[in-house]
């Protein structure tokens, strides 16, 4: 059996998604409204049991981060694919779990179709995570790579190109974000790893035109990622990297189709 779900938003993301896998649903005695009412009507449609416990109870399991309701899952379904597939977003080193919710709240409003999260050094899909992402990590594929540079060369095999975010980067409206296109996103303070950086074909940055030096990741990320989707949505706005602005290319048009 996974981790329990905890929060309003997951809970009912999960019964919306996978009813078929969820064990059982526990509410909160304190907990009413219409968000009792509705969690109550899912489960009675899909046939799942709910138990009615304790405020001290849930609050107990959940480290106070439950609002009230918590769900058990049978095991991992595999999730949606209802994104671009050709819009992904590779994360490293994203550590704090509210984040990182956040980071896929993001990502699932913008039609990512995959989200990567290097394996090492990030964190894991807590119940934290899950509750900061309002569900919205019930309908993103997500897949843990071993090693990002890995994945990136993976990627340009694949056609995709690859543009890393950090500070001093051009701006995203400057590049063409239509088509295959790969966004890395670094953790809290170091940002992406100099390897990482290195092996994009260009990295964007946001300006900075206030006193505060950079913006949360969170943040910047949904700047960049909805720039795509103007892009995507307007047609191609920006230009690609010329190959003598991107050394990190590894393959070439020639390369490819041979």
């Amino acid at each position: 059996m996974t981790a329990p779900l905890f929060g309003f938003h997951p809970v009912r993301e999960a019964l919306r998604r996978r009813a078929a896998d969820v064990v059982e649903v526990r509410i909160a005695r304190g907990r009413s409204g219409a968000r009792r009412q509705e969690i109550e009507a899912l489960c009675r449609e899909a046939g799942i049991p709910v138990r009615i416990v304790s405020d001290e109870e849930l609050h107990a399991e959940s480290r106070g981060v439950d609002n009230g309701f918590l769900l058990r899952l049978r095991g991992t379904a595999e999730r949606r694919r209802g994104g671009d597939p050709d819009l992904q977003v590779l994360l490293e080193d994203v550590q704090d779990p509210r984040n990182l919710g956040a980071i896929l709240r993001v990502c699932e409003g913008a039609g990512v179709g995959e989200v990567l999260i290097r394996d090492r050094g990030s964190a894991p899909l807590s119940a934290v995570a899950v509750k900061a992402s309002a569900g919205a990590s019930e309908w993103l594929p997500l897949s843990r790579v071993p090693n990002a540079a890995s994945a990136i060369a993976e990627h340009k095999r694949a056609g995709f190109w690859v543009y890393g975010l950090a500070a001093g980067g051009v701006a995203p409206w400057e590049v063409d974000l239509t088509g295959k296109v790969l966004l890395c996103l670094g953790g809290e303070g170091s940002g992406l790893r100099s390897l990482t950086q290195r092996s994009c074909d260009a990295l964007v940055g946001l300006p900075m035109l206030g006193r505060v030096e950079s913006l949360n990741v969170a943040t910047a990320a949904a700047a960049a990622l909805y720039e795509a989707v103007r892009q995507r949505r307007a047609g191609r706005r920006g230009k690609r990297p010329a190959p003598e602005e991107s050394p990190a290319r590894v393959l070439r048009d020639d390369e490819r189709s041979g």
